[in-house]
């Protein structure tokens, strides 16, 4: 293969990329709700305590982000 030919199939592969063979798909309007799961790592466990102090951090006050009551994902 000499420099030209690769120079054309560079081109050719250039000009696919650019001008498209197929439209861009549409999307056809789907009026069925959309079902979501739930997923272990987004439960919130119910854990005794004041709010005072955190418990991952002590030294912190609890600001309630819930961390402790998760998996921490």
């Amino acid at each position: 293969m000499n420099e030209e030919a690769l120079r054309a199939l560079i081109r050719q592969a250039v000009a696919r990329q650019l001008t498209p063979e197929t439209p861009a798909p549409t999307w056809p309007a789907v009026n069925e709700p959309v079902t979501f799961v739930t997923h272990a790592s987004h439960y919130r466990y119910a854990l005794p305590g004041s709010g005072e102090a955190c418990l991952i951090e002590p030294a912190v006050t609890c600001n309630h982000c819930g961390y402790c009551q998760s998996h921490g994902h």
